[in-house]
């Protein structure tokens, strides 16, 4: 019987899309189902696997994104399976990359479950491309997602900052306005699929804080104070408003944490 990390290998180390999320399927049942009983202590690869398409570029070098018709909405849906893509892959790592600290099942469990979801997601952006007549790798696609896991991958309290704290945090804060935009366009289909990430990306960041408030005090420290001190050093963009107040409520990401690190948009 194998360990849920190794698991996470094999779901790291599928280059195909769709064999990473057949795996992602099966583990998790497996886990949750107890077919997987221990977690294990297999280390993930350095980066995951990835296909041949699409492009991977820095983000400074992507193409500007064409806005309206089929091909801004190719464009949006293209960007968004991608970052879902990089987050199923960003649920096992953490599960694999900070087994060493001991925690309780249930963390694993949590992340299993995201990666569950962001397969979901991934999935659901597939077929939307393809009713356009797309598919996943037809556009380039940066790379900012994973080096920010990279960055982040000494420590489990900066990654929670940084992925789930700071990243999906942001897409509570700014799909809302998205759904709305594309619906006064005319767009039917894409809203209620943004509306299916949205409310799973209010968990995801509840899962975060909730993960991040048990480690630091785990190690004697103070969230808040803590949370001060790794968000510049491991975000030094800093956060932008305006911030979706009532979903990071939602998320128990308390207000006092966050708000006075913000930057004014320009």
């Amino acid at each position: 019987m194998i360990t849920l990390t190794e698991a996470a290998f094999a779901v790291l180390t599928a280059a195909d899309p769709a064999e990473k999320c057949r795996l992602t399927r099966l583990y998790a049942a497996d886990w949750r189902e107890g077919r997987i009983t221990r977690v294990g202590d297999t280390l993930p690869p350095a980066r995951p696997a990835r296909p041949a398409r699409p492009q991977l570029l820095a983000p400074k070098e992507m193409p500007r994104r064409s806005y309206g018709g089929d091909r801004g909405r190719i464009g949006l849906l293209h960007a968004l399976a991608h970052i879902e893509l990089n987050a199923i892959d960003l649920g096992w790592d953490i599960v694999a990359r900070f087994a060493h600290e001991g925690l309780p099942d249930d963390f694993a469990s949590d992340w299993v479950q995201v990666a569950l979801d962001e397969v979901e997601h991934f999935e659901m952006l597939e077929r939307l491309l393809g009713s356009l007549g797309a598919a996943y790798g037809d556009l380039p696609a940066h790379d900012g997602l994973w080096q920010a896991a990279e960055k982040t991958a000494d420590d489990i309290l900066a990654r929670l900052v940084v992925v789930p704290m700071t990243l999906e945090a942001r897409g509570c804060d700014t799909t809302p306005a998205t759904m709305e935009k594309l619906a006064r366009n005319g767009d039917t289909l894409t809203p209620p699929a943004l509306d299916v990430i949205y409310n799973d990306e209010i968990r995801h960041v509840a899962a975060g804080v909730r993960w991040f408030t048990f480690v630091a005090r785990k190690r004697g420290l103070d969230p808040r104070a803590e949370y001060h001190r790794l968000l510049p050093l491991r975000y030094p963009g800093g956060l932008k408003e305006p911030f979706n107040h009532a979903a990071r409520a939602e998320a128990g990401f308390p207000r006092d944490w966050y708000e006075p690190m913000a930057r004014v948009s320009s």
